[in-house]
């Protein structure tokens, strides 16, 4: 019965999961990845673009992706919005295309990694909580103006709780698995 009343907030947590492991797929772990540039753009004719849509973007072997533009007069625009990110690594051209080389992560960059990743996974622990909130506000109107008897309220309580649980559960395997890829060496 409480399905109905519980799908929305139950959808608006797994986006916060969904939008948090699509976050860590953009910090670079010492592998090569083309998703770390899912977030830069470059400008084209104008207009802000995903280096994914103005060029093509391969693993040319474990540490190294490999930037093909379309259009070669953007070489320049392209390195210039990799050196702008925040990815830390330098790009190298040779007018046709753009290598990133990945360096093996040292220590202390694992470590700020890990410390970015724990920031991460707390954020979306407060929008899951957030979202706790806003259905128990939500439900608690309904039994004040008598749509839901204060039986009800205290089960969907219950069923907002376990979700609740359920997601920051999540969360914090998200953290623990990404950590993990992190100090791996």
């Amino acid at each position: 019965m409480y399905e109905k009343l519980t799908t929305e907030y139950d959808s608006k947590m797994e986006k916060v999961i969904t939008s948090l492991v699509e976050e860590y797929v953009t910090i670079r772990a010492g592998r090569a990845n083309p998703t770390v540039l899912n977030k830069i753009s470059v400008e084209y004719y104008g207009i802000p673009t995903p280096i994914n849509q103005v060029a093509n973007i391969s693993v040319q072997d474990a540490r190294v992706l490999l930037i093909q533009p379309w259009d070669t007069k953007i070489i320049k625009d392209v390195e210039k919005a990799i050196l702008k990110s925040d990815i830390g690594i330098n790009p190298s051209s040779d007018g046709r295309a753009i290598r990133l080389v990945f360096p093996q992560l040292n220590e202390e960059r694992r470590k700020e990694l890990t410390k970015k990743v724990k920031k991460y996974g707390e954020e979306a622990k407060v929008v899951i909580r957030n979202v706790r909130r806003e259905a128990l506000d939500k439900f608690k109107k309904m039994e004040k103006a008598s749509e839901i008897t204060e039986d009800d309220y205290k089960d969907i309580d219950g069923e907002i709780q376990k979700l609740t649980d359920k997601y920051i559960a999540e969360v914090d395997s998200a953290v623990k698995d990404k950590e993990a890829e992190l100090l791996e060496v």
